[in-house]
């Protein structure tokens, strides 16, 4: 007789989260509340597929506690992949924490799950669902917004780059993207780059390019930055290139046009931009509208 669980929808409470095993998943609810990681907060719920899970784990914790941990397949889900391992012990969200006397308990529903598994190896494709748009969050430079369908920088005049600001102001469907590269903002040059199609491996640093945002002190926090980074990253995999843009161009918000070309007369007299670069700059926008 094929392994299952004694009864569908049992429930297994830990620290910070709940465990719910059902035929096919296991569901994965976060608590709210103030000691609870802000990103588990931020992801609410997840439903892990038991053909996303490699494998499980059942390890002495801190203080009195075991650890019971599903082992995703590399690929499996895009949180993960975003993350590339830079997540802390403390918000990795395959984690339960247990009270020690729960290690019998624990056990059970480990041999249970381990003998559902049928999947192993990386999964070609994402098994666990992205964060839902529309995301966004600030960083220090710069809002990035995501609608689903595209990408949006919007550069702040305190914390933006003189090359960002030349650059403008800027827009990415996820058809003309690769990827993403995601750096924690708890490191030295924390930054979200959207990696284009065809543009070859990264150039500048982060602070000067237009496809990336850079996180600083209290600025793209992983709760936000790295839902937002996951749900690219997903679209981006379920997309096709867009078509080229006909001749000429989207025509642009006059509004938008207005505060580019005011924020690019402030970079000109701030000695920020030479005179021929705002000429060509400023004749680029007029040209949008």
């Amino acid at each position: 007789m094929p392994h299952t669980m004694s009864r569908m929808g049992d429930v297994l409470a830990g620290l910070h989260a709940a465990w719910e095993f059902e035929s096919d998943s296991v569901l994965i609810r976060y608590e709210r509340g103030i000691r609870t990681p802000k990103l588990f907060q931020a992801l609410g719920e997840r439903r892990v597929p038991l053909a996303a899970i490699a494998g499980v784990t059942l390890t002495r914790g801190k203080r009195g506690t075991v650890v019971l941990r599903v082992e995703p397949r590399p690929g499996a889900d895009p949180l993960l992949e975003a993350a590339a391992g830079q997540l802390k012990e403390n918000v990795d969200p395959y984690r339960l924490v247990l009270p020690a006397e729960r290690e019998v308990l624990a056990e059970y529903y480990a041999d249970e799950l381990r003998g559902l598994l049928t999947e192993s190896g990386p999964a070609d494709r994402f098994l666990v669902k992205a964060p839902e748009g529309p995301l966004s969050f600030k960083a220090y430079d710069g809002k990035a917004t995501f609608d689903g369908r595209t990408v949006n920088f919007r550069w702040f005049w305190t914390g933006a780059s003189s090359a960002k600001w030349k650059a403008g102001d800027q827009s990415f469907s996820v058809g003309e993207l690769n990827g993403v590269e995601w750096r924690s903002p708890e490191v030295f040059e924390g930054h979200l780059r959207l990696l284009q199609r065809d543009a070859g491996a990264p150039g500048a640093q982060a602070d000067q390019d237009p496809a990336a945002v850079v996180f600083g002190l209290g600025y793209g926090p992983v709760h936000e930055s790295l839902p937002f980074a996951a749900a690219v990253l997903a679209a981006v995999r379920t997309s096709s290139p867009v078509p080229a843009v006909p001749a000429g161009g989207p025509r642009r918000d006059p509004a938008d046009i207005a505060e580019r070309i005011r924020h690019l007369g402030e970079l000109h007299q701030a000695g920020l931009v030479t005179d021929e670069e705002f000429s060509v700059k400023k004749a680029e926008l007029l040209a949008e509208l």
